[in-house]
């Protein structure tokens, strides 16, 4: 028997993380918050130029934060300090644009005290965001402005405990207020903020805190705002080649696979459309659905996530928000419930030196500072989980010994089913972690083969579960041509529908791909498992005549159509040099029409929302007969679907004038326009 002392370890291969790296990588899920002045001024991007009274939260509370946070399953919060309007939510003593100005806590509030204070009391790490940008300070563009950029950094650094991230966005320059110049101001990204010095003052004073940039140097931006990292994803990044403000940012997702240092990725999405909150966006915080392939793609693909919050008018985390974290931290709870792995007995094809010290056991011991590995020339290798009995699983996870670097370039997946091997898939990095969601198999055998490595590869963990199916509502879509396709969050169930208004069950129509159904029809949906029976909720939608025949009148623009593709996120607009401006559609043929519905643009950077319409109908397209006359009241604050109804007429032309928007000038914007027949 070969004694461990005789078997050294692997050397480290390539970059490897610091120790600061490894405890922010185990964070895995933490939040972060936006709010600031833009969020009662319902603006994204603040120009600089608003009166600090304007911030004023009637209800602020940082323990309600840090108590939906901690019990959604995260570990610290990053808060926005100074956005790039350059408001500030504590008292610096370097500007007047900060709380210290605002009615709120009298002038004498501190917010990122509160924050601090409250994460304390919850077990939660406390971090800053703080926009090297600045568009009120006047010597934003010049020398001067760093020094004061640096004591900003500095007060952030020395008032408010330990600091686990320091975040920098890479959005720099441009138009501002820049303390009523009004102009627009251009920096070179690379050289102006003179980084390296920037960073020492962290090191010095936070030397425990990880250093967020689209460069890093702790860890990098993940090259999206969707929720999302790529499948294939290296914690190694040729950092001097990368800067704040990258251009190449869509290499950001894959990170480098001959990278000089280690910089693994963050996602950073908010639960919103937005990072601040805006009324109008209430009816669009993600789903469940959304937000486990927002889990999966991120810390299931090497990545941690960063989910934000837009904290309300109030001062609170909105209640809408605060139950779909919920949700999905049950859910979660639910998919890694029973670790299947921890049953199986484990063999490997090769084991480094035959000694024990690393044998595949080590995969399923439950310690992070253990692994399996093979000898220094193995580079191909596999560990196969056997069970007397058969067992189902869906969810896999495994993760690399990062300390020793990040190796594993191809690996695969296999299931013992019915007396052969079956593959599952193929795939390229695991990283810190990887979790693979898997159709759901029932094997007395699954496989994991390493099938090509930069060095011989080093796994520390390996588990095996069956996760629940997700019964969440189907979506019901019809296109311009009629074509109803039904949409579920699990494919594992099957979809039984209704077109008589009916309550669907297994007795009704199976859905087995798109069908058209022209004419008026209620739609009705439900998911069921076909082996429990379980079910979801039942999803219903109302449909009027569907619109293969219409056509928009006197505009060549292809893009218009989107008006009637029965997508709600897309959208089409018209621009003029006044108001009114119309929208004509021939329907085909004539309708006896009694009302008409209007869904304003549904994108985050919405423009042209109708408030004041007429709606006129028509037999010839020449000749006009006004139905409808009046307002979509409230549609800034809730864009959803506008309908209004009139006494019957039969028609064939029908056109939407635009008489004022929200945004008070020249535009009308559409995601989707619809007639009410009798």
């Amino acid at each position: 028997m070969v004694s461990c002392e005789e078997v050294p370890p692997p050397e480290a291969y390539g970059p490897t993380p610091t120790t600061r790296q490894l405890e922010w990588q185990e964070m895995e899920y933490y939040a972060f918050i936006h709010f600031s002045i833009n969020t009662f001024t319902d603006i994204e991007w603040g120009y600089g130029d608003k009166d600090p009274k304007l911030f004023n939260p009637t209800e602020l509370d940082t323990k309600q934060w840090a108590k939906v946070i901690k019990e959604a399953g995260m570990k610290g919060i990053i808060l926005t300090a100074k956005h790039h309007d350059g408001f500030c939510l504590w008292p610096s003593k370097y500007t007047d644009y900060s709380v210290k100005n605002s009615p709120w806590r009298d002038g004498k509030g501190d917010l990122l005290k509160e924050l601090s204070e409250a994460c304390k009391e919850y077990g939660l790490k406390f971090g800053v965001y703080l926009s090297p940008w600045d568009r009120n300070h006047p010597q934003y563009g010049k020398p001067e402005y760093i020094t004061y950029f640096r004591n900003q950094l500095k007060e952030l650094l020395t008032n408010y405990g330990e600091v686990f991230e320091v975040w920098f966005d890479g959005a720099n320059g441009g138009s501002g207020y820049y303390g009523g110049a009004n102009e627009t101001r251009s920096v070179d990204r690379k050289t102006y903020y003179d980084w390296e010095n920037t960073y020492k003052i962290v090191r010095e004073l936070q030397p425990n805190a990880m250093l967020f940039s689209d460069a890093g140097p702790d860890t990098r931006w993940c090259g999206t705002e969707e929720g999302w990292v790529g499948e294939t994803n290296w914690s190694t990044l040729n950092r001097d080649e990368v800067w704040p403000g990258f251009p190449d940012y869509h290499e950001l997702r894959y990170g480098h696979e001959d990278g000089t240092h280690w910089v693994p990725a963050e996602v950073d999405v908010s639960v919103r459309p937005g990072w601040f909150y805006h009324r109008s966006e209430d009816h669009k915080v993600k789903t469940l659905p959304e937000m486990l392939d927002i889990y999966y793609n991120s810390v299931g693909r090497n990545a941690t996530l960063l989910l934000n919050f837009p904290v309300d008018k109030r001062g609170l985390i909105h209640e809408t928000d605060v139950n779909v974290v919920t949700e999905l931290a049950e859910s979660l709870k639910e998919d890694f419930k029973n670790n299947l792995a921890k049953k199986a007995k484990i063999q490997a094809t090769q084991i480094r030196g035959g000694s024990s010290l690393y044998n595949p056991e080590k995969l399923i011991d439950g310690h992070k500072d253990t692994y399996w590995t093979t000898d220094d020339n193995v580079t191909k290798a596999s560990v196969t989980l056997s069970y007397d009995k058969s067992v189902e699983f869906n969810r896999l996870l495994v993760q690399e010994h990062i300390e020793l670097g990040q190796r594993v370039q191809e690996f695969s997946i296999e299931a013992y089913v019915d007396s052969s091997w079956k593959k599952l898939g193929d795939y390229t990095t695991i990283g810190y972690k990887r979790i693979l969601r898997l159709p759901t198999v029932k094997a007395s055998q699954i496989r994991i083969s390493i099938n090509k490595s930069k060095a011989c590869p080093v796994l520390s963990n390996l588990e095996l579960y069956k996760a629940p199916k997700v019964y969440t509502k189907p979506i019901i879509k019809r296109d311009k041509q009629g074509m109803v396709r039904i949409e579920n969050a699990d494919n594992e169930l099957d979809i039984f529908y209704t077109l008589d208004g009916n309550e669907p069950d297994k007795g009704s129509l199976k859905y087995n791909g798109p069908f058209t159904i022209e004419n008026k029809a209620i739609i009705k949906a439900v998911s069921i498992d076909p082996i429990t029976s379980k079910r979801s909720p039942v999803a219903s939608r109302s449909f009027d005549i569907a619109r293969k025949k219409w056509n928009i009148l006197e505009i060549e623009d292809e893009n218009a159509l989107k008006v009637m593709d029965g997508e709600e996120n897309t959208s089409w607009g018209q621009s003029a040099n006044k108001l009114p401006i119309d929208l004509k559609i021939d329907l085909g043929e004539n309708q006896k029409i009694r009302g008409f519905k209007y869904l304003p643009d549904q994108n985050r950077w919405s423009s042209g929302i109708i408030i004041d319409y007429k709606f006129y109908t028509s037999n010839d397209g020449e000749n006009w007969e006004l139905q409808s006359v009046g307002e979509f009241s409230n549609i800034k604050n809730s864009p959803i679907w506008q309908t209004k109804t009139f006494e019957a007429v039969n028609a064939r032309y029908i056109k939407l004038s635009a008489l004022r928007n929200t945004d008070g000038n020249f535009k009308a914007g559409y995601a989707e326009i619809n007639i009410i027949t009798e």
